[in-house]
């Protein structure tokens, strides 16, 4: 437990670095969000790409992690449409704010995934999760793109639209790429390769700061009913979820602990603009990855120390 913890420390701090600058030090949104899609569409997709086209992907249990992550994404988005008449109906909860607990409970933050495997298992678990990231985050996206449309908006998802969702994704997009060029053993030019390992290097460290500087702290002050729930949700009913299915699934050994690490990393921000956008419940998005956030430097830890 306390190695474990002592290994997580350095991920939080840059995360906790990430609240102060944007309060004290760069106050200017426009740069924060320069910063976003530094990291979104370049830094990350370039680590990503790096990583699986170096990977070893014929052996050990990488299919096995993820199939397992396919289903288990599957199945708790399902378990989550049929809580649905017991939040809307039972708890008096509003379709925007179930949109948001759907949200919460169902996306993950990569970003925090990548940075606490790269620490405990370095390249070789990089690039097990980036095998997760290529599994699980187009479903995850179709999934909540669908539900969130289906319920707040006037226009209906399309096939169309949410391909176009899928395939412009740039994590999907570098994934795909890394992918590609490892299993038909594609050549890859030398350079290439180490501007790509330059831009990934920085992929982690900017990731983590815009962790922090994506928290609102004032809206998570009083935290409400529906934001410990979608904590619950996130930071220990998946994880148990995804544990029982690894375990059905024959998932050992360090396979094992970076499915139980990319369950219980708090959610992504990246669905709180969904939810702005469509009429979701915005700022209770963002209080829920707020407590997600600081509750999971307690739960990871936990759950690592359960399955190691």
């Amino acid at each position: 437990m306390l190695q474990s913890f002592e290994s997580l420390l350095p991920v939080f701090a840059i995360i906790i670095l990430g609240v102060i600058l944007r309060r004290k030090l760069v106050t200017d949104p426009a740069l924060w969000l320069g910063a976003e899609r530094l990291a979104f569409w370049v830094l990350f997709p370039a680590l990503l790409a790096k990583t699986l086209i170096n990977a070893e992907l014929k052996t050990g249990q990488t299919g096995t992690l993820a199939t397992m992550l396919i289903v288990a994404v599957i199945c708790y988005g399902i378990f989550m449409l049929a809580l649905k008449p017991l939040l809307v109906r039972g708890l008096g909860m509003s379709l925007p704010a179930y949109s948001t607990i759907y949200q919460v409970s169902t996306r993950w933050n990569g970003f925090i995934a990548l940075a606490i495997v790269e620490k405990l298992y370095g390249e070789n678990g990089i690039s097990l999760v980036a095998v997760a990231l290529a599994a699980m985050v187009p479903i995850v996206n179709v999934q909540n793109v669908t539900l969130v449309t289906v319920l707040l908006s006037d226009q209906r998802p399309t096939i169309l639209r949410l391909l176009r969702s899928v395939v412009t994704n740039p994590l999907v997009l570098g994934c795909a790429v890394g992918l590609f060029v490892n299993l038909l053993s594609i050549p890859v030019y030398q350079p290439v390769l180490t501007t790509l390992e330059i831009l990934g290097s920085a992929a982690l460290g900017v990731g983590l700061v815009l962790v922090g500087t994506g928290l609102r702290l004032r809206t998570a002050l009083k935290p409400s009913r529906d934001v410990w729930l979608g904590v619950v949700l996130k930071l220990i009913v998946f994880p148990a979820f995804v544990a029982g299915l690894a375990l059905v699934f024959g998932l050992t050994g360090d396979a094992l602990v970076i499915a139980i690490i990319c369950a219980s990393v708090p959610t992504a921000m990246n669905g709180y603009l969904l939810a702005k956008e469509l009429g979701g419940d915005a700022p209770l998005y963002a209080a829920v990855v707020t407590i997600q956030t600081a509750v999971s430097f307690v739960t990871i830890p936990l759950l690592i120390t359960w399955v190691s």
